[in-house]
């Protein structure tokens, strides 16, 4: 059931079947001048019935709303050429030419998996990946309409004055939106309040946990009355944002010991020494696509500790291997 949240803005639960996060917060916002969908869920047959249907309960059938993409992934965008028919879908110039752009997506792709099999992700895990990375799996089709955003861009849809923030590290081109008139901020995954937003490597973004961590710092200067997330509950920003900042600082000085006692060894086989909050019984027993999200994780950290020279990469024979300096 679609629930008003603030005059004009609604949340529509969308679940997340056999998905950790569990669930997105899809976001409508209606004005006299058009609506406007924010983020839109998996491109599965449970985020279909449950984002249509809510749209439905509020007078809105498909194609009858432009969409606006806090960022790439895909829960959050890969129903929204279905959401949008004809009308445009808004995204972050730097994240749209993943949607948009498949020649450019497939060269991501090739350099992501290059580097995953230096750092030891075994290749006949990697062969599946297609199926049970929901990244690939159910990520938008081709087609829609997209417009790539720019940092500070004002758009004024929904009954509202929206400016766009560019806050990479989750993805290259994650934004928030900011309603200043209305004091509520739309975070997507830039800042979730009771789960950890993933950080990995990314092929256009080479320290993404030092451009996270900037972000963040950027992110805390606001003072919304309302945070909105891309996932569960609300909460006070900055407060959250002062908690992320120390979590990945304990992150950093994990992975580092870890490298001190494993020397030598790739990421894979690190993030295997590291800790991690999932129901499995060991590294061994992690399913694939969350081995690939820890991995990611675990790389972020290294690149961040190697910026800040505190470990250096050695890559021989085409495998990567790290060491305390």
């Amino acid at each position: 059931m679609p629930e008003e949240i603030a005059a004009g803005i609604y949340r529509i639960p969308v679940p997340l079947v056999g998905n950790p996060l569990k669930e997105l917060n899809a976001y409508l916002l209606k004005g006299e001048d058009g609506n406007l969908l924010i983020d839109t869920g998996f491109r599965q047959p449970a985020c279909r019935g449950a984002l249509f249907t809510g749209l439905r309960e509020l007078g809105i059938r498909r194609g009858e709303t432009e969409v606006l993409l806090t960022h790439l992934h895909s829960d959050h965008s890969g129903l929204a050429p279905e959401a949008a028919g004809e009308q445009t879908i808004y995204i972050s110039e730097v994240d749209r030419l993943s949607l948009d752009d498949r020649a450019y997506r497939e060269r991501y792709w090739n350099t992501m998996e290059e580097r995953f099999r230096e750092e030891g992700f075994p290749r006949h895990l990697m062969a599946n990946m297609n199926e049970t990375n929901p990244a690939r799996s159910m990520a938008p089709p081709a087609g829609g309409h997209y417009v790539g955003l720019a940092d500070g861009q004002i758009l004024e849809k929904g009954g509202c004055r929206i400016q766009c923030l560019l806050m990479p590290g989750h993805t290259p081109g994650q934004m928030c939106y900011w309603l200043p008139e209305r004091g509520v901020l739309f975070t997507g995954d830039h800042v979730l309040f009771d789960i950890t937003p993933n950080i990995t490597f990314w092929p256009i973004l080479p320290d993404a946990l030092g451009a996270y961590l900037e972000s963040l710092k950027k992110i805390r200067a606001y003072d919304p009355e309302l945070t909105l997330p891309g996932h569960r509950k609300s909460g006070d920003l900055k407060t959250r944002v002062d908690q992320l900042l120390c979590h990945h600082q304990r992150r950093l000085e994990e992975a580092l010991n870890v490298v001190k006692a494993h020397p030598g060894r790739g990421a894979y086989e690190l993030a295997g020494h590291m800790t991690w909050k999932i129901r499995a019984s060991s590294w061994a027993d992690f399913p694939v696509a969350q081995k690939w999200f820890a991995v990611g994780e675990c790389m972020s950290h290294l690149d961040h500790l190697i910026v800040l020279g505190q470990l250096r990469r050695e890559t021989v024979e085409g495998k990567a291997a790290y060491y305390p300096i």
